[in-house]
């Protein structure tokens, strides 16, 4: 199985290269400091941008929050939502530990000192085993390196330092217009396994050299989130560390956008197709998956309500094994939308199942049809399927994205902290 997406196209952005550093300012680096034995791996990464920029975050919704965390909103707060630099790192989450905040905040002054700037312009991240107590000093032993191979080409190091059990790195970025000005924006993506809405469910990078007001850029990442990433499953675990963090540096030089008009539109198009793109990626390379799970609900009678629906499918555990399995019991998807938590009838409700080699009907007004058990396990035999309901109850649709559920999984998970 390839672990790449394909991207979702749409007029007016253009995919590019460069993920984290594609836009203007930002640098980026990763290396292997030793908290991961595997001299292979990066475990500690950096991003820093040559300007101050506007940020805005969404955290784990998990009452065990990460140090790193805490330290994120304390700065955040302090400097009015302005950031410069970030340093991450993998392997260890430092969460539920006495010294957690202490070690977060010693990071952030570490990152400052070589790169001149304050302490409160740094924001911090931590991936990895929960619990276990973070030593500071391969870390302080390797900064100064980190900092000085600061570099636009090195945005894969960085999206590798924070890989767990991710198989593949997580990038894309794009290139748009605003008011004649051109637009970049690119991201960086961990996670494979503890993923479960509602956000934030990895971590997750973003930058751009948009000009844009941090109110907007906070409603503009909050808003797509809703429909992205707390729209993505795994297995059923809100991790502890998780968030979202966004960074505009301005660089671009288009009129900063404060008002939400077709600019803003724009920009939330983008950011959407970033955080879509970055959260298939993260579904498709779910711990032990073989294939990308989208549910697609339509003729819903508000958003909400093809939300719930579309995540039920998704979270099913049985269905995920069907789909496993390339075994089309529609029966399972039935069950799921049945259980959703939400008001609409089942009476209407239509399922296809497909994938590039075609479209199988299973169930027509709540019951099921005839189909050819062949056809459909020619469908569901590609990487990446399709479940297309529709209530045919309303207007609204959602998708949501998620991965079956394999043995891999369990063995995984069965030995993680070796």
């Amino acid at each position: 199985m390839s672990k790449d997406v394909t991207l979702v196209q749409v007029d007016g952005f253009e995919y590019i290269e460069g993920g984290v550093c594609a836009a203007q300012g930002f640098v980026a680096n990763g290396l292997n400091c030793g908290l991961n034995p595997d001299k292979e791996k990066n475990d500690l990464g950096m991003l820093y941008s040559e300007i101050a920029c506007r940020a805005a975050a969404v955290y784990t919704t998990n009452k065990v929050k990460g140090a790193p965390i805490l330290v994120c909103k304390k700065h955040l707060a302090r400097t009015g939502n302005m950031a410069k630099a970030v340093i991450m790192n993998s392997k260890n989450a430092n969460t539920c530990n006495a010294d957690g905040e202490e070690k977060a905040e010693k990071m952030c002054e570490l990152t400052a000192g070589q790169l001149g700037i304050e302490t409160d312009q740094v924001l911090v991240a931590s991936t990895g085993v929960i619990g276990q107590i973070l030593p500071l000093e391969p870390i302080a032993e390797h900064v100064k390196e980190l900092a000085e191979g600061l570099s636009a080409e090195n945005h894969g190091k960085a999206a590798n330092a924070i890989m767990t059990t991710d198989t593949v790195k997580k990038e894309v970025a794009v290139s748009f217009m605003l008011d004649g000005k051109p637009c970049k924006m690119g991201g960086m993506a961990k996670g494979s396994g503890m993923i479960h809405p509602n956000m934030a469910t990895t971590l997750n990078f973003v930058t751009t050299d948009c000009a844009i007001s941090s109110d907007l850029l906070q409603k503009a990442l909050s808003e797509t989130v809703k429909v992205t990433y707390n729209c993505l499953s795994v297995d059923g675990d809100t991790s502890t560390n998780d968030m979202v963090l966004v960074m505009a540096n301005g660089l671009s030089g288009n009129p900063e956008i404060t008002r939400e008009d077709e600019n803003y539109q724009i920009f939330k198009q983008a950011l959407y197709l970033i955080l879509m793109n970055m959260t298939r990626m993260l579904a498709k390379d779910g711990e032990g998956a073989t294939k990308l799970l989208e549910c697609s609900v339509t003729g819903a009678p508000d958003q909400e309500t093809a939300i719930i629906v579309a995540k039920s499918v998704i979270r099913s555990p049985l269905f995920k094994c069907a789909m496993f399995g390339e075994d089309a019991n529609w029966g399972r998807v039935l069950c799921a939308i049945g259980y959703a938590e939400a008001d609409f009838s089942i009476d209407t409700v239509s399922v296809d199942l497909a994938s590039e080699k075609g479209k199988v009907s299973v169930c027509r007004n709540g019951a099921g049809i005839p189909f050819s058990e062949e056809e459909a396990k020619m469908v569901l035999g590609e990487d990446e399927i399709r479940i297309l309901v529709d209530l045919g109850q309303g207007e609204a649709s959602a998708k949501a994205w998620g991965c079956d559920l394999t043995y891999d999984y369990v063995k995984i998970n069965g030995d993680y902290r070796s």
